[in-house]
């Protein structure tokens, strides 16, 4: 699938991986890439773009990516002034870490993770970019049927990508059974998805990044980075966010890379 003039939407795309996805996207010549975030961060990420390609091809969408309302409103702004969506990478995420199941000290009794943070993340973290996935997969299944197409062929060419952001995590990780369970989750949604809307010929994939440098990793502290992440980590370092982004435009632009990409510098640990 050819990147270049698509029109792209990446969420949580004022930091992180959804930031360098943008980056990256819009040096390789996409029409329109949309920036979605809940915070002001995005306006200034938008601004750096453009001021970087001297062009005005990023456009700033600020809300709760979790919010139905505000999704659809992205999708049918962009449809509307740039043309069909065909490039989507949810990568707004979340962490609110905590054992599962702990005895406080002073009273001996059983804490249990609290079930409105899992929701929380939950409804950050695999909810909304499945949602933000099947919104791109409904405009392009619509377009097509308005024009008399039903099962896609391969003649017609790639019509859109989904790229979720799972993680190392999803195997298991100490303190993180929301987050975990979130990122397992989306391997399953992308198997599903992806038999479903190749018949309209979207391709979905999963990536699997390791710990990368992003404010997501580095809240950890870099005491918590030091002793129990990069001695694990064949590279010795966390990971680029660009190194993350350039597999994602990988797995975007070569439609023989299907399913799930592990990008974790060779991650063979688990922190304590």
């Amino acid at each position: 699938m050819k990147i270049k003039d698509k029109v792209a939407v990446i969420t949580g795309g004022a930091s992180g991986i959804g930031r360098a996805v943008s980056n990256q996207l819009s040096q390789m010549g996409v029409k329109k890439i949309a920036l979605v975030d809940m915070t002001d961060a995005v306006e200034e990420a938008v601004n750096e773009i453009n001021k970087e390609t001297g062009t005005d091809v990023a456009v700033a969408y600020k809300g709760d990516t979790t919010d139905e309302n505000f999704r659809k409103q992205v999708f049918a702004d962009l449809v509307e002034k740039y043309g069909m969506v065909q490039i989507c990478v949810p990568a707004a995420g979340i962490t609110r870490d905590a054992l599962a199941v702990r005895i406080d000290k002073e009273t001996g009794k059983a804490v249990i993770y609290p079930q409105e943070k899992f929701q929380q993340v939950v409804d950050v973290n695999l909810i909304a970019p499945v949602y933000w996935a099947m919104e791109m997969v409904a405009q392009i299944a619509e377009d097509r049927h308005k024009n008399g197409l039903k099962k896609w062929h391969p003649d017609e060419g790639v019509q859109g990508t989904v790229i979720f952001i799972g993680s190392i995590s999803s195997q298991g990780n100490k303190g993180q059974i929301s987050y975990a369970s979130t990122k397992a989750g989306l391997e399953g949604a992308a198997a599903t998805l992806t038999k479903e809307a190749i018949f309209h010929g979207v391709r979905c994939g999963v990536i699997h990044p390791g710990f990368t440098d992003t404010p997501m990793v580095r809240a950890l502290g870099e005491e918590f980075i030091s002793k129990n992440i990069l001695p694990d980590t064949q590279l010795g370092r966390l990971i680029r966010p660009m190194e993350i982004a350039d597999a994602i435009c990988f797995m975007i632009s070569n439609s023989a890379v299907s399913g799930e990409l592990w990008a974790d510098a060779g991650w063979h640990g688990t922190p304590a």
